[in-house]
């Protein structure tokens, strides 16, 4: 796993008011945390709820028009600034990507999304063929993970 991995924490949904603040989506517990995204391109000023979604100020965005230009614009800071985990844990970026095996070490495919319908994490694979399968993220169906991979139990393969 790389430390240097950029993640995800939030995407510009538009601009707010005319003085440069934006609008946010965010999939971070807690943004204010971070102060520098996207390899400190953006320093974070301000941040507050809004009625539709996080509001921000940027040091960098000084009006409405650098706002807009921002809108789509993902935030990203490196996987290495991120929380240190409890053992079991996982952060998605750190599994999307791996190799799935079996419980043989017979290869499987590649872990191609981190999916959460409601009941717990899914994880989706992908086969060298391109057929996909999902697999919930248990004990049950994940026996065993690690950074280097991640082995899928018989009952719960699609071949």
């Amino acid at each position: 796993m790389s430390s240097d991995r950029p993640v995800t924490l939030a995407a510009v949904i538009g601009a707010h008011g005319i003085a440069g603040e934006v609008r946010l989506k965010v999939f971070a517990d807690d943004l204010a945390t971070y102060k520098n995204f996207n390899g400190g391109a953006l320093t974070l000023k301000s941040l507050r709820e809004g009625s539709n979604g996080a509001i921000a100020r940027f040091a960098e965005v000084p009006d409405r028009n650098a706002a807009e230009a921002l809108r789509g614009t993902a935030l990203t800071v490196p996987r290495s600034a991120l929380p240190a985990l409890e053992e079991g844990e996982y952060y998605h970026v750190d599994l999307i990507g791996l190799p799935a095996e079996d419980e043989s070490g017979a290869a499987l495919g590649q872990v191609i999304a981190v999916d959460d319908f409601g009941a717990g994490d899914v994880i989706e694979i992908e086969t060298p063929e391109g057929k996909r399968f999902m697999v919930p993220m248990n004990a049950q169906a994940v026996p065993d993970w690690n950074g280097e991979r991640l082995v899928v139990a018989e009952d719960f393969i699609e071949r």
